[in-house]
């Protein structure tokens, strides 16, 4: 799934996240997710995979997400383990976001 829920408001999109995890806690299918917002991704998967900016791009972290099941998208991001998560992943995220935006200003000049 390509961002999926990009173009909904926020509570219909937590509605929605609610209701992914719960088909999938249902049905064990395996589900390739794609976003670019990190909550999101925390949320929802047992496993986060950073990809470098493009072109050219390449795996360059992979995080487990060891965070309980079931799970509640606006309830998890309130835990301990969630807000860690968050900040190691970002860590490793925040560089290539700031290639990206680079790429983004010379294709504009």
């Amino acid at each position: 799934m390509d961002e999926p829920f990009s173009a909904l408001d926020v509570q219909t999109r937590q509605l929605m996240e609610n209701e992914v995890l719960e088909l999938w806690s249902a049905k064990k299918k395996a589900v390739l997710f794609i976003t670019h917002d990190l909550d999101e991704a925390i949320a929802m998967s047992d496993r986060v995979v950073v990809l470098s900016a493009g072109p050219a791009t390449r795996p360059i972290g992979e995080f487990g997400i060891d965070l309980p099941r079931p799970r509640n998208v606006a309830e998890v991001r309130n835990t301990p383990r969630f807000v860690e998560l968050h900040r190691q992943i970002w860590d490793v995220l925040r560089e290539e976001v700031l290639k990206g935006y680079q790429q983004q200003l010379r294709k504009a000049a």
